[in-house]
């Protein structure tokens, strides 16, 4: 083997292996969180190497999956949602980690302006629908109304009625428009969420995570059980239904969903045409200046 191509294959695989190292550090700043507590609440996890393993593999079908929706110009929207600290965010993150954030974006809107307040209650959300060819993922959705506005009283008993009697129809548009929508619930016990809350309350990387409105919701526990429960009964239609994952082990719960996602929407291997790379082009009269010494970071390693 040549000199060159010999090199090439070396920086090959030190590019695999630093993917793989970026998901190894995520969870491995996950588990420096956990060695800070003696004895934790969470149930035995998954093995490392199968996690891994089975994560890389899903990782390359969703890959396949967006070439799919690009190709076939398809509209897809995903709702997470879930009780604080559930584990939505990190589901997130599994699934857009190697896709292409111009076909698939993420949604998460702040509370809403005096302007949107103002206006249809949907509006703000309908912005950021997905065109041909894009896939939408809302951390958190539009379920905030029956969540978190109704346990602390942020919308009236009157704007509650109204969308448990309007959400169902918005989503029967929306799919009528040819959209997928898939509905995803994130679901913990009481005692792991408190296990989480206290883990960020002792991880100074980790403190930003946890909002005044996270340590409210465990005072509102049993009120935002059934507000879930009310949600679930008002708004699981043939047409969106939801969809709950198990999320007390968070290894398993992204797994599972990703595994889930996949099958939801039918694809197929895209035809693509191969890649040649072009030679570059060399003029005898340019001169490459070079690159003042102050300019350059300082190497601290």
């Amino acid at each position: 083997m040549s000199e060159p191509i010999h090199d090439e294959i070396s920086r090959i695989k030190e590019d695999i292996i630093d993917s793989f190292d970026e998901e190894l550090e995520q969870q491995m700043e996950e588990e420096r969180m956990e060695e800070m507590v003696a004895e934790g609440l969470s149930e035995p996890t998954i093995d490392r190497r199968i996690y891994f393993r089975e994560l890389f593999r899903l990782q390359h079908e969703l890959v396949s999956l967006q070439d799919w929706v690009q190709y076939k110009k398809l509209k897809v929207v995903v709702l997470f949602e879930g009780r604080d600290s559930a584990g939505k965010g990190g589901a997130i993150k599994r699934v857009t980690q190697r896709l292409n954030p111009r076909v698939c974006r993420v949604v998460a809107l702040p509370a809403p302006s005096e302007r949107e307040k103002s206006q249809w209650y949907f509006q703000r959300y309908v912005n950021h629908l997905p065109g041909a060819g894009e896939m939408v993922l809302f951390d958190r959705s539009w379920y905030n109304r029956a969540g978190v506005e109704r346990v602390m009283g942020f919308c009236t008993p009157e704007e509650l009625e109204e969308f448990f009697r309007s959400v169902p129809e918005f989503e029967r548009m929306l799919v009528r428009s040819g959209i997928i929508l898939l509905k995803y619930w994130f679901s913990i016990t009481d005692e792991e969420q408190e296990f989480r809350f206290r883990m960020r309350i002792h991880d100074p990387l980790k403190q930003w995570k946890l909002s005044p409105m996270d340590l409210q919701s465990r005072i509102h526990w049993e009120e935002y059980t059934k507000a879930k429960e009310d949600m679930l009964e008002h708004t699981h239609i043939p047409e969106a239904p939801w969809w709950v994952v198990q999320a007390v082990d968070k290894k398993k719960a992204r797994l599972n969903m990703i595994a889930h996602l996949l099958g939801q929407i039918p694809y197929e291997t895209v035809p693509k045409e191969h890649i040649v790379l072009p030679e570059r082009v060399r003029n005898s009269d340019y001169i490459r200046h070079p690159v003042p010494p102050e300019m350059y970071v300082p190497d601290a390693f």
